[in-house]
């Protein structure tokens, strides 16, 4: 039985309104305290993005010593397409591959980490953030070392017939592969393993309660509840890897060049400013589709 402040038995005590100047100054705190967030948003993303859009409909006949003109060029981008076609399918198939391999290797890692690790979760923890320690581009380098020609990987290789005797690994796209997987690893084993532990093990106990094997209770109960995690983990390694320029660059060749390495070309090197922001609209709108129709297909819609 409730008791009320006057002590009056089975009446539930009532809370006193607050007045409409103390809800305006609440509202008004709320509104400061997303400002400087609001503000940083508007400054480093959607002023840059106006810019970009902007660039990318210039006259592309300009150039830096006569002056762009916005003349609405929609045209800029079927040029562009048409021109970079294959970089960007390319970019789409090696970010694919590269994401899922880092699948088939994050999930297996994250499992052991969430269920089996016990005291050694921390030490398998620093482990996979320990990269991260290291500049993108050292590891990148790193594995130009170990793709190497004369390496150990190429010579292994070799002695079992995998590869023939001028057979290599370097420049090609199996390099750059497996430089996107290595190098965006962690942020698909972070999310995998976040979504792992929240599992409740009384689901899995009631699994063999109900006379489920290993192989069912991962299918009906463990997959399905870690979907967030392969989802986020899944978005977090091909929206990086698709716009990377950097392991085309040092672990492949012109030939395997993907739509970063054009952006990044047209840039800095061509100054072709309209055609560069072409690539890189046409690059945000794809992977934006992409992680929508994603998204919803997977039934995650909370994610976004």
């Amino acid at each position: 039985m409730s008791v009320t402040q006057a002590g009056v038995p089975g009446v539930a005590p009532t809370l006193p309104e607050p007045s409409p100047r103390r809800r305006r100054k609440g509202a008004a705190t709320g509104y400061l305290l997303l400002l400087p967030g609001m503000l940083w948003l508007l400054v480093f993303f959607a002023i840059p993005t106006i810019q970009l859009v902007t660039t990318s409909l210039y006259d592309p006949s300009g150039s830096l010593e006569t002056g762009y003109t916005l003349t609405w060029a929609f045209g800029n981008y079927l040029d562009v397409l048409e021109r970079y076609r294959d970089s960007f399918v390319r970019s789409f198939l090696y970010a694919g591959s590269a994401t899922v391999i880092a699948l088939a290797l994050a999930y297996p890692l994250a499992y052991a980490m969430a269920f089996k690790a016990g005291r050694w979760k921390n030490v398998m923890l620093v482990l996979v953030i320990a990269p991260f320690f290291t500049s993108f581009l050292v590891r990148t380098l790193a594995w130009k070392s170990i793709l190497a020609d004369n390496g150990f990987v190429v010579g292994a290789l070799q002695a079992i017939h995998v590869l023939g005797p001028d057979g290599r690994l370097l420049a090609t796209s199996v390099a750059v592969v497996t430089g996107l997987t290595y190098n965006f690893l962690p942020f698909m084993v972070l999310p995998l393993y976040a979504s792992l532990e929240k599992i409740d093990l009384r689901l899995l106990e009631a699994g063999r309660d109900l006379y489920a094997n290993g192989f069912t209770s991962f299918r009906k109960i463990t997959l399905p509840l870690s979907m967030p995690g392969v989802v986020a983990g899944t978005l977090l390694t091909f929206i990086p890897a698709a716009g990377d320029y950097i392991n085309t660059q040092l672990l492949g060749t012109p030939a395997q060049n993907m739509v970063g390495n054009v952006i990044d070309s047209t840039f800095l090197v061509q100054l072709d400013y309209p055609v560069a922001a072409s690539c890189s609209v046409i690059l945000m709108a794809s992977i934006v589709l992409l992680v929508l129709v994603y998204v919803r297909r997977s039934g995650t819609e909370d994610l976004v």
